[in-house]
């Protein structure tokens, strides 16, 4: 017996689900991708990009997923052999280090632990150490959707400030764009990457680069260049070489539609709604958790993200079980553990496209799935969401 049937909830942290006004504005023929209104469309982007980015820079659209936004900041400010420094605070930051080995940087880490935020004190104390400036550049996420940490990004930029380093400051907002604050140019940061299948509210198959002046200044020296995600083509008034070759059209079109219903909705009201309906998960979270059945991967609350919440399951828990049921028996998606988390947790997703029903009713399956299943925990987790939103939005 299932009680599925009906509109299943997509609660994972991206690709999130689509709004029917970002679907239906794919609903249509391309156009000429050489003159008239495509052109005004990828300049309008661009400009919008800037303000969701909160900056001056130039911002870059590429089909691509996030990794590739990764690869193109990378080649665009960096040499061979040129070291970068990982700030590890979860899978992202590891998995962007990688790329840069690849491309044939030298990568330091430095090592975090899947439950804190990256130590800003840490980061000053080793780059003080660079007496000779070898660092070129330090990468970082705001938001690990796989830990659901949030880093505090201008700390880190004031821990740079403080040790007197030059390196440049390369952040990676793919789970936070749009789900929180994120101010690039006030808080320092050289160069910021994103996607579109998260707080953008958009089909997976674009990404975003924007890049700053100490950036820009050093991509004139970056020898890793390559010809697909280059700025300097990219600056080209042949609106063809913007995308270097066919735009995806259709993306752009639902990239149109989903950054007007952010800009309607108004982008600090955006953010409200993501921090009130994240509380709501937080505080059934912190209910379930109250006999240590369950548990909050990240331990410190401050560190807690707006657009993801990872939750350990203790030795009674069956991560793959509580999964299957919510899917199979109710229609609800819920993010699985990945890399050092795998069958230990699952992943409760509140970004994007976004209400308090949608929330409510996944909160209600996972408490459901709970009880069915036997896994230990405190009941009235839901009802304490539901207080808790009754407190904050008021009649």
């Amino acid at each position: 017996m299932t009680v599925r049937n009906g509109r299943e909830f997509l609660s994972i942290p991206g690709p999130t689900t689509i709004p029917d006004d970002v679907l239906n504005a794919m609903h249509r023929q391309p156009v000429d991708i050489y003159t008239g209104p495509l052109i005004a469309l990828t300049a309008q982007l661009q400009d919008d990009l800037r303000r969701i980015f909160r900056t001056d820079a130039r911002t870059y659209l590429y089909a691509a997923n996030g990794h590739g936004a990764w690869e193109a900041a990378l080649t665009n400010v960096l040499s061979k052999g040129q070291k970068v420094l990982v700030l590890e605070s979860g899978r992202f930051a590891a998995g962007w280090g990688r790329m840069a080995s690849m491309l044939g940087l030298e990568v330091e880490a430095m090592p975090g632990d899947w439950r804190s935020a990256v130590e800003p004190a840490a980061l000053e104390a080793r780059l003080r150490t660079d007496i000779g400036g070898e660092i070129a550049a330090i990468l970082i996420v705001q938001v690990d959707t796989a830990s659901s940490v949030v880093n505090d990004i201008p700390a880190i930029r004031k821990a740079m400030n403080s040790a007197g380093h030059g390196a440049l400051l390369l952040v990676d907002v793919i789970a936070s764009l749009a789900t929180m604050p994120f101010e690039m140019d006030e808080w320092g940061v050289d160069v910021g990457v994103a996607g579109a299948q998260k707080g953008l509210m958009s089909p997976p198959g674009l990404s975003f680069v924007a890049a700053g002046k100490k950036a820009v200044a050093a991509h004139d020296k970056a020898d890793l260049r390559t010809l697909y995600w280059d700025w300097t083509a990219r600056e080209n008034e042949f609106h063809y070489y913007k995308y270097c070759g066919t735009p995806p059209e259709h993306l752009l079109f639902a990239l149109r539609k989903a950054i007007d219903m952010l800009f309607e909705e108004g982008l600090e009201a955006v953010f409200e709604r993501h921090r009130l309906l994240a509380e709501a998960v937080r505080r059934a979270v912190d209910t379930w958790s109250a006999d240590g059945g369950l548990e909050f991967n990240i331990a410190d609350p401050d560190a807690r993200a707006d657009s993801v919440t990872t939750v350990l399951l203790g030795k009674d828990g069956d991560a793959g079980r509580l999964l299957a049921y919510c899917t199979e028996r109710c229609g609800v998606t819920l993010g699985s553990g990945i890399g050092d988390l795998s069958d230990k947790a699952f992943r409760i997703a509140h970004m994007g496209h976004l209400n308090a029903p949608m929330i409510l009713g996944t909160l209600g399956v996972i408490e459901m799935a709970l009880a069915a299943l036997g896994v230990a925990h405190k009941p009235g987790g839901v009802q304490a969401a539901i207080d808790w939103l009754a407190q904050s939005v008021p009649a």
